[in-house]
């Protein structure tokens, strides 16, 4: 898992490079995102687009709503994260519904903000579901960021506040971990603390993504 492989997502408008960043949740995927930021990419965060394409008034939020009517929505009229996300966990057809009327509300968001990026960038996208949605193949490099079962578990217990069993039903509806390193070009391992999990970001930045020297 060293050489970018995977072309690129639309051959009109290119990115110098554009990368695939994942990782199960509580992984460390968002540090490593912020490093690759700090190092020099445009980030395109996925969770970000996911709540803006169901801000109250859009055309995403109605069809939450017609999909999984009022018991998803505030009353403010906003979406009920907390009540959504209790349906589609312990639900996979459910997941499946809501799946397809985020992913290409996400996409589509995604590509208007890469399409703008210009030909120097180095765009890094965050795409939590990026194995399970089949978008491999749509980057020039797939990085993947992985740590162990329980030290997730502890991080979704201890700083987000869930339960053993929300935790383990929350990792149980992503892709394993297999699954994620047959799709990447690169893997980093957060097993250590955060000083060593930038330290590796970096080196990753360095190895496949820093502009080429000048001559």
């Amino acid at each position: 898992m060293t050489e970018p492989a995977h072309p690129a997502i639309d051959p009109s408008v290119r990115p110098r490079v554009h990368v695939g960043l994942t990782g199960g949740i509580a992984a460390g995927k968002s540090a490593v995102a912020a490093q690759l930021q700090e190092c020099g990419a445009l980030l395109v965060d996925s969770d970000a687009l996911a709540r803006l394409v169901v801000e109250p008034g859009t055309e995403g939020l109605a069809a939450v709503q017609d999909a999984f009517g009022d018991r998803v929505i505030t009353g403010d009229g906003s979406l009920d994260r907390v009540a959504l996300a209790r349906i589609v966990f312990s639900d996979p057809a459910a997941r499946e519904r809501l799946n397809r009327i985020m992913h290409p509300r996400i996409r589509a968001a995604a590509r208007r903000i890469v399409a703008e990026a210009g030909p120097d960038a180095v765009v890094v996208q965050d795409v939590p579901l990026l194995v399970e949605s089949g978008q491999a193949d749509a980057f020039d490099l797939v990085i993947v960021v992985e740590a162990p079962l329980q030290e997730r578990i502890r991080r979704m217990v201890e700083d987000r506040g869930m339960s053993v069993e929300d935790a383990q039903a929350r990792i149980a509806a992503q892709a394993s971990d297999a699954e994620r390193r047959a799709a990447a070009d690169v893997l980093i391992v957060n097993d250590a603390d955060l000083e060593r999990l930038r330290s590796a970001t970096r080196q990753v930045w360095d190895r496949f993504l820093a502009p080429p020297a000048a001559d």
